[in-house]
């Protein structure tokens, strides 16, 4: 359903989009330069689910685990998802971390090859373990985290990434929002 449009979840601007929206919307348009991106419009039809994303979000952008890692986690999601929003705009934030072109590739085609640093491709092989389980990593799986250089507290910090990516990465599919120019 990808890029399609859907009547159920139109691009609402901020005065069509649910009054409890338009707080949130109003403060994502000032950022992004007055544009409110199509992932943020179609998803302002759940103000809920808007506001829970976004504060998900911003609680993972806020943890101990480092950028790189936590990018990691999140193209996890993107690619095992196939969200395409994602994919694109956390290949975007990866660059303009100056990551190497080679993690991006990598990142980008899952299964299709380890990541070449061994830290960053244990915080992937944990990301999928966690969700392989639903939780239930195992001793072997968290010792081989925390042997990384990884904490206890990184490894819940995963798992509240998983979180706030399963929410974007469904609701992105689910409303078919199309690719922005500019990140949400």
């Amino acid at each position: 359903m990808s890029g399609t449009h859907d009547p159920h979840f139109p691009d609402h601007t901020i005065d069509s989009a649910p009054p409890a929206a338009r707080r949130t919307m109003e403060a994502m348009a000032r950022k992004q330069g007055g544009r409110v991106p199509s992932a943020v419009a179609r998803l302002a039809t759940s103000p809920e689910t808007l506001g829970g994303f976004l504060q998900a979000s911003a609680a993972f952008e806020s943890s101990t685990l480092d950028p790189l890692s936590r990018e990691v986690v999140v193209m996890t999601m993107a690619t095992r998802n196939a969200c395409h929003i994602c994919v694109e705009m956390h290949t975007a934030r990866l660059v303009a971390l100056d990551a190497a072109p080679e993690l991006v590739t990598a990142l980008r085609t899952p299964g299709e090859q380890p990541l070449a640093d061994e830290r960053l491709e244990g915080v992937r092989r944990f990301t999928l373990t966690a969700l392989e389980t639903a939780g239930a990593v195992g001793d072997g799986a968290l010792q081989d985290f925390l042997s990384l250089g990884y904490t206890a507290r990184n490894a819940l910090e995963v798992v509240l990434g998983i979180g706030a990516y399963t929410m974007s990465t469904l609701a992105n599919r689910m409303t078919g929002a199309p690719v922005d120019a500019v990140p949400v």
